[in-house]
């Protein structure tokens, strides 16, 4: 079976890199999967894009060697067991609360004895090869969000839980849970302080932990605090951004901030 090459740097406490896809085209998703990231992850939850879309950017994907991840919409085990069987080698489920809804998720990334997940892999075993039947228990990467006030309540219980595969933090999200306005990049204390105790904590249970970032920058940041895998931006920003730049420097002028936003 093709191996989960994303998952294995992040076992091996090695860091990755990840873009985000938040747009329903087949092409930005085939082409940033060939500049060397090591997961692209496409966005079910808040991206501009649906099963359908998810059909045809997988495959577009799987032409590289970079891992296709998809954060689902919820914690849905049809949801999940369908973007599994679509090709993802992971799934991002956001808004975990308790450690049973994260043991929850878990299942449904795991065939039996381990877990719930119904077997029909009609694309990802094409994607996977032979020996996904009896092996891909070991290579779906489940991960946790992490980023609300009954989530931080119970940071300890959820990322104990057994086979989670890592923990993601949404920045803008977690600002919310903390009685902030909703901001992703923040050098705000308690923010800061916040993603800081779900990473150390991480740390603590050798669970991988990784972040979504808006710029260069920040990706540094929190590479340099020891997150394992952090998201350096998204189709529709690495657009917006090139574009903002490059046409405020042909008419000689600054170029404009765009509006605050974690994608």
């Amino acid at each position: 079976m093709r191996k989960n090459a994303a998952l294995a740097k992040w076992r091996a406490g090695q860091q990755t890199i990840g873009g985000w896809l938040s747009l329903s085209n087949t092409h930005s998703a085939e082409a940033l999967s060939k500049i060397g990231f090591d997961w692209l992850c496409v966005d079910m939850q808040h991206g501009l894009l649906d099963y359908g879309d998810l059909r045809h950017m997988l495959p577009a994907i799987s032409g590289s060697d970079t891992t296709p991840i998809v954060r689902v919409s919820g914690n849905d085990p049809r949801e999940i067991m369908k973007a599994l069987d679509a090709g993802a080698y992971g799934v991002i489920v956001p808004l975990v609360n308790t450690r049973e809804e994260a043991a929850a998720a878990i299942s449904a990334c795991r065939y039996p004895p381990l877990g719930s997940r119904s077997f029909g892999p009609l694309r990802a075993g094409l994607y996977g090869g032979a020996g996904y039947a009896k092996e891909a228990n070991d290579e779906m990467a489940c991960i946790a969000m992490i980023e609300t006030r009954q989530g931080l309540d119970n940071l300890e219980a959820i990322v104990s839980t057994p086979g989670l595969g890592g923990v993601y933090i949404g920045p803008a999200d977690l600002a919310l849970a903390i009685g902030l306005p909703a901001q992703g990049d923040t050098d705000e204390p308690r923010h800061l302080e916040t993603v800081e105790r779900i990473l150390q904590t991480c740390k603590k249970h050798k669970v991988p932990a990784g972040i979504h970032t808006s710029s260069l920058a920040w990706a540094k940041r929190r590479l340099a605090m020891g997150f394992e895998f952090v998201t350096l931006g998204s189709d529709i920003g690495f657009m917006m951004s090139a574009a903002t730049a490059e046409l405020a420097s042909a008419r000689g002028t600054i170029a404009p901030k765009g509006p605050a936003t974690a994608y």
